[in-house]
């Protein structure tokens, strides 16, 4: 089995440069870099900003880390592969935009390698990653076109894609204490192996490269719109669930604080301000009522 390590890190790094580039192109200010080493090996680039005109904060994070055993949150399906040498490679962002009526967006894209820790073993790859979008005020012709994007992305690797991806992102963020999904879904894959390393990283660059068609179009159609306080106390007391979800569900956090990780670059993904009301709900016939329909699985394609 061949397992295409320069190959896979030159195409992370490479779409980490292309979407910082994008995303300053919207009129954005400039990402500032830092790039960091992990005691046990490897490291990482963060490109970040806070307080820009479109972006309250925005994370766009490379990271390459090895270790000597797989940590408990990547080995829980996979008990044969405890106690592994392992390294793991991604590109993950995510954008909590300053205007309430732009979504927040989250994208990530992975390669994970077990390392053969005899010689009658081999060393077990696979890919994982996804994209999803979190409005605060949904427009249905923007979700549907995340969603087409995302769709006609995997249609080259069969009809069935599409499908199981967008009812695992579904079921993944999910807020069960809530009984709410976190946003509008989008697409989520794990595990991916199938059919050898060539095709399975085929099939991980589609959805990383799918990102920005996805959302910038969102962005320019909803960035200039006007909004006031009440929309941006909305917008805080949402970003309360995002919250919720990274520090008591999401399995990326998990292995990253479980694994040594870098911990300012995990908690980029929080965003600057939140807030939560007690039992709060909103009158019924607002806009931020509407919210509720979207917060449930539903086909958009």
């Amino acid at each position: 089995m061949s397992i295409r390590e320069d190959s896979t890190r030159d195409w992370l790094t490479g779409l980490q440069a292309r979407i910082v580039e994008a995303l300053e192109g919207i009129g954005e200010a400039p990402f500032a870099s830092d790039s960091w080493i992990r005691d046990e090996g490897g490291g990482g680039l963060s490109r970040y900003l806070e307080g820009g005109p479109v972006f309250e904060r925005a994370a766009v994070l490379f990271s390459h880390v090895q270790g000597t055993r797989l940590p408990p949150s990547a080995s829980a399906h996979r008990p044969h592969l405890a106690g592994r040498p392992w390294q793991a490679m991604g590109v993950s962002l995510v954008l909590h935009p300053r205007n309430p009526f732009v979504p927040t967006a989250h994208m990530n894209v992975r390669c994970f390698v077990a390392r053969a820790n005899a010689a009658a073993e081999e060393d077990v790859f696979w890919f994982g990653g996804g994209l999803d979008l979190t409005p605060c005020y949904p427009f249905e012709e923007d979700v549907r076109h995340f969603h087409r994007v995302c769709h006609d992305a995997l249609q080259p690797f069969g009809p069935d894609k599409y499908p199981a991806y967008k009812k695992a992102c579904d079921e993944y963020f999910y807020l069960k204490h809530r009984g709410e999904t976190r946003g509008v879904g989008g697409l989520f894959f794990d595990d991916l192996n199938e059919g050898g390393f060539d095709p399975s990283f085929a099939l991980t660059r589609a959805v990383g490269e799918c990102f920005l068609p996805a959302y910038l179009p969102i962005v320019e159609q909803r960035k200039g719109m006007a909004y006031g306080d009440n929309h941006r106390d909305f917008q805080a007391y949402r970003r309360g669930r995002y919250v919720e979800f990274n520090l008591v569900f999401d399995r990326g956090t998990l292995f990253g604080l479980q694994s040594g990780g870098r911990t300012e670059s995990i908690l980029l993904s929080m965003p600057p301000m939140a807030a939560w009301k007690y039992d709060w709900r909103p009158r019924p016939g607002t806009p931020e009522a509407a919210l509720h329909d979207y917060l449930r699985p539903r086909e958009w394609v």
